[in-house]
């Protein structure tokens, strides 16, 4: 199936590594120019270089740390002149510290919420006016199926991803008349290399697979397969929606 995202400009943030790397990568393979973002350089730049050998003078990258409101706009600028106005967003970003509620003082409940709402929103408001310019434009926010079911011990992103899916759909009918999709994709259990390390340190988290009706955890390729469709010309009918790639894991509807 061709996606019709071929030359289309995509930038993907927390992309060096993970979920955010897999998307990027997929999207190369699609045809589409990406740039990537991190705060590691090294991985980043090695990310970089793989994308390179798969879509050659289609990537560039940039250091960036997206809770520094200076340094996002400064993403954006750079990447705008690097290939023209972003076409599509994907918004990725890692994950807050486990705790219970008690654990949590006001600051630190202030950096979780610039984490993992107010740099979507920020970078949104910053590629909005190029997107309706064009007449097209894809968002997508990578958030987690504990927004749909709660995960224990995690109730800082439980509360903070959750205001996302507000954002997703309220905005995607306000701008859905300029062409403009607007979705939100809930990973599950994927084996990353975030997910590798914690069942190094705890082999019990290998028991979650029972859980999953698949009985296995996802892959990353599956999940970016899922966004690549999302971005796509051939999603131009789905917005406002929250998509769980998670191998049937939340039980509700």
């Amino acid at each position: 199936m061709d996606l019709g995202i071929q030359n289309r400009v995509a930038l993907i943030l927390a992309s060096s590594k993970g979920l955010g790397k897999a998307v990027a990568v997929e999207l190369a393979k699609e045809g589409a120019r990406v740039i990537i973002c991190g705060t590691d350089a090294a991985a980043l730049a090695a990310t970089e270089a793989e994308i390179e050998l798969i879509a050659p003078n289609n990537v560039v990258s940039f250091v960036c740390d997206i809770t520094d409101e200076n340094q996002r706009k400064n993403l954006v600028q750079q990447s705008i002149k690097a290939f023209g106005n972003i076409e599509i967003l994907v918004t990725n970003t890692g994950g807050p510290a486990a705790g219970a509620f008690e654990q949590f003082n006001l600051d630190d409940w202030k950096a979780i919420y610039n984490l993992l709402f107010l740099s979507a929103v920020d970078i949104i408001q910053q590629v909005l006016p190029g997107m309706k310019e064009k007449g097209f434009g894809r968002i997508l926010t990578i958030t987690s199926v504990a927004v749909k079911q709660p995960a224990d011990n995690l109730i800082s992103s439980n509360a903070v991803r959750t205001s996302l899916l507000g954002l997703v759909k309220s905005l995607s009918n306000e701008v859905a008349i300029y062409g403009i999709t607007v979705n939100n994709l809930l990973p599950g259990y994927t084996r990353t290399n975030r997910l590798e390390n914690l069942i190094e340190k705890n082999a019990k988290v290998n028991d979650v697979k029972e859980s999953i009706p698949m009985k296995r955890f996802g892959t990353p390729a599956e999940f970016a397969a899922a966004a690549a469709f999302l971005v796509s010309e051939r999603a131009s009918y789905i917005t406002g929606q929250s998509l769980a790639v998670d191998g049937g894991w939340i039980k509700g509807h």
